[in-house]
């Protein structure tokens, strides 16, 4: 079994108290930048608010950035412009993902090479072809699937 665990920062587990004293904050300050939007916690069924790993982190990234002096305006930015950055690379892993297995699914992936009297030879991927004036390789275009599923 392993020591270690897979934590999601974005559960919301911390009561307000708790939150505002590991961000190293007073509660109130907590009620204000939510109510103007700047770390919104999520909520209870009861309205209660809910800090999650990720709140905390940007409670204590809005007290440093407020205490060089930028204005709360400029900390949400920052913290939407960090948001979309972290999606971003989710996505971009996400696509990785999906691009390995395509690419694991497909392991006799071919290549054509036309001759010079116009035959078609077929060539397993990664196979080094000898320069020749009876060899020459296609590639389909970058937009040919596209083109083909449409």
């Amino acid at each position: 079994m392993s020591d270690t665990y897979d934590v999601d920062e974005d559960a919301p587990v911390f009561a307000i108290a708790v939150a505002a004293e590991l961000a190293g904050m007073h509660p109130q300050t907590l009620r204000q930048y939510d109510r103007i939007g700047l770390v919104v916690p999520s909520r209870t069924r009861g309205g209660s608010r809910r800090y999650s790993a990720r709140n905390i982190q940007q409670l204590r990234e809005v007290a440093k950035l407020s205490g060089e002096g930028m204005s709360l305006t400029a900390i949400a930015r920052v913290l939407d412009l960090e948001d979309e950055v972290r999606d971003l690379r989710r996505r971009v892993a996400e696509l990785e993902h999906r691009l390995r297995a395509e690419i694991e699914s497909r392991p006799g992936a071919r290549v054509f090479a036309a001759g010079a009297t116009g035959s078609v030879v077929t060539l397993r991927a990664e196979t080094r072809v000898r320069r020749s004036a009876e060899l020459v390789l296609w590639h389909p275009p970058q937009n040919w699937r596209a083109a083909r599923s449409g």
